[in-house]
């Protein structure tokens, strides 16, 4: 009887200490930037909803995702190590990580915590399904708190699409209509004329009528919130519920979303504490946080406020442990490629400025992604530009981006002047671009790999392990080459012709890059050295010189050639078909590719990716020969 008495005693206080612990609910809006919500300043704006959580929580005003769309950032959500190190960034390319990283949700299971995600996933990963099997007790569009036991706190994630992409821009404005206009009360639907338009878009009454989608969708956004708010209350939870409200990514525009500028990076972020955790809060009430967060802090934060232990491979901070010594001075950020549309940027910010520095800089912001190039909003930019209708600003983004850019982020929300090249702000440059060069160097930063080289690591190994193996992955060489790329100059031309020898393959290929910034007088010179590189028996350097002598050099047959032959590589091989074909999209003449890309999209079971890149090129190509 002593023994049963024991138990029950233990129970008891078990089920007690569960009781005392806070619930927590996470709402993720996707592909929204602060510019957009009223309590981040947008007057413009209808977010009553949003606005009183953060009245009555704590506004965060530099909070960053870790990348510019859904798969990479969501990534480092779930597992706390950044994609630089997992080989995460490239947009559902789903390489395999190592076992012992798990979900961080996971490590709240272990705490006693039922765990649901209402329903977005995309991790980016590959064995996704396991992983999210482990993760969460239930991950589906019907995941809610309720199936708990009885007295068991929760952990649950819903996530609202109502903002995403497809609502803003990529869908047909008659789906819009169906999906947000035709949900929304008429008073809460918002017109044509009655926002301010960025003004690195041409103000007219057809960039206006798809503009403001963005404004409804967000409104539907809200009131979606809303009904989850009223049935926590309804369900006598939100006096025990701490809840996160945060969108994934930036906004879902040209220019916005999958740009390594702010405008991608810079995400809305609030947390509500009830009366009962206030104690647990490290801010006020009704205050708002300057400090620097990101994604890679969420896990790791979660873990530490309900009591666990934060595993090894999270590098973020402990968000609410109050200790001056665990906030942030600086963030790096990334942003590598997006569906069809190949880049890699790297940034810096502290909140007031950010830095960027473009790795392929000869891709403009505004470049070939198929999911951009279908929706009417990039239609009416690019028939503009064809027109002569836009100013520096609004063409610019269209052009060849500088290699590294400074934005005021305070004073210039829109980014539209670039300071990097500005004496007065030189030792801002200075210090960010030495944090970036110090911390992708201590994380051996594997994005710098070509990703037909990744694919073919990661049929034997993870390349968060690979890029550890200093014999194989000299990340040191690698990136003192690759920080030549976008520097001119005959200096820069003949030691990056001289790379081009160099035994690592690797160094090869950023060369090859690097040169595709320089300009013809530049690299006349060089032509016979050029010749042999395009026969380099490292693909992704033998069709990066090959573009480079096509636009350089009078459409050299050769390069034809090769471009052709490595445009139809065979699936397995699909990165290579993809960097041909994104070379090609950028090409003045694009006849002597017509038919291998139609031959391509012909293909059976042809990877997504490329028939995107095809669908562009064949379109735009449509466009080019009706001018």
């Amino acid at each position: 009887m002593k023994y049963v008495f024991y138990i029950l005693c233990c129970l008891t206080i078990l089920s007690c200490k569960d009781k005392d612990k806070p619930n927590v609910l996470w709402i993720t809006i996707e592909d929204t930037s602060p510019q957009f919500i009223g309590s981040f300043g947008n007057e413009n704006a209808s977010t009553p909803v949003i606005d009183k959580l953060a009245k009555e929580g704590v506004r965060f005003t530099n909070a960053f995702s870790t990348g510019t769309v859904c798969s990479a950032s969501r990534s480092t959500i779930i597992t706390g190590a950044r994609t630089f190190r997992t080989g995460t960034g490239h947009q559902r390319s789903q390489y395999p990580i190592p076992n012992y990283i798990k979900g961080f949700s996971y490590y709240l299971k272990q705490l006693g915590y039922y765990t649901t995600n209402n329903s977005k996933t995309d991790y980016n990963i590959a064995n996704e399904r396991e992983f999210i099997k482990e993760a969460w007790d239930e991950s589906s569009n019907k995941a809610t708190w309720k199936d708990r036991q009885e007295g068991q706190p929760f952990f649950s994630v819903f996530n609202f699409a109502e903002s995403h992409q497809s609502r803003t821009m990529s869908w047909s404005f008659k789906q819009y209509v169906k999906h947000v206009w035709n949900h929304l009360p008429e008073e809460d639907r918002i017109a044509d004329n009655a926002f301010e338009m960025p003004p690195f878009y041409n103000d007219t009454p057809e960039m206006r009528k798809q503009f403001a989608r963005v404004y409804n969708s967000i409104k539907l956004t809200d009131n979606r919130i809303g009904e989850l708010l009223q049935k926590l209350k309804d369900d006598g939870l939100k006096d025990d519920t701490i809840i996160f409200f945060y969108g994934d990514h930036g906004e879902g525009i040209p220019r916005g979303k999958t740009n390594g500028i702010n405008l991608g990076y810079r995400v809305p972020f609030i947390v509500w504490f009830p009366e009962k955790y206030k104690h647990l809060s490290p801010w006020k009430t009704g205050e708002v946080s300057e400090e620097l967060i990101s994604f890679e802090d969420l896990g790791p934060s979660m873990i530490d406020l309900l009591g666990g232990e934060v595993p090894e491979h999270m590098k973020g901070k402990k968000l609410f442990s109050g200790n001056s010594n665990d906030k942030n001075e600086l963030l790096l950020l990334s942003t590598d490629r997006v569906d069809n549309g190949l880049d890699l940027v790297r940034s810096v910010t502290d909140g007031k400025y950010i830095y960027s520095r473009n790795y392929m800089p000869f891709i403009p912001e505004v470049r070939y992604i198929n999911y951009l190039e279908i929706a009417d909003i990039t239609k009416h930019m690019r028939k503009d530009l064809k027109d002569g209708k836009l100013n520096a600003l609004q063409s610019g983004i269209f052009n060849e981006r500088p290699y590294e850019v400074l934005y005021d982020i305070e004073n210039d929300i829109w980014e539209a002047n670039n300071l990097a090249g500005n004496p007065k702000y030189k030792s801002i440059v200075d210090n960010m671009r030495q944090f970036m060069d110090a911390e992708l160097l201590k994380a051996k930063d594997i994005m710098f790999m070509p990703e037909y080289e990744m694919a073919k690591i990661s049929e034997k190994q993870t390349p968060y392990e690979y890029r550890l193996k200093t014999s194989e992955y000299n990340f040191d060489e690698i990136y003192k080459v690759a920080s030549l790329s976008g520097k001119k100059g005959k200096d820069i031309t003949k030691a990056q012709i001289a790379y081009l020898k160099h035994k690592n393959a690797m160094v090869r290929y950023w060369a090859s890059i690097g040169l595709m910034s320089q300009d013809k007088a530049s690299l006349q010179s060089y032509q016979k050295q050029l010749n042999k590189s395009l026969l380099d028996n490292y693909p992704p350097v033998s069709i990066t010189i090959s573009a480079l002598l096509y636009q350089k050099f009078d459409k050299n047959n050769k390069a034809i050639e090769v471009l052709n032959k490595y445009c139809k590589s065979s699936n397995q091989d699909w990165q290579l078909s993809l960097m041909s074909i994104n070379y090609m999209l950028y090409f003045k003449d694009r006849k002597p590719f017509e038919t291998a890309v139609v031959e391509l999209l012909e293909r059976p079971n042809l990877k997504g990716h490329v028939k995107s890149a095809c669908h562009d090129f064949i379109n735009s190509q449509k466009i080019k020969n009706t001018i």
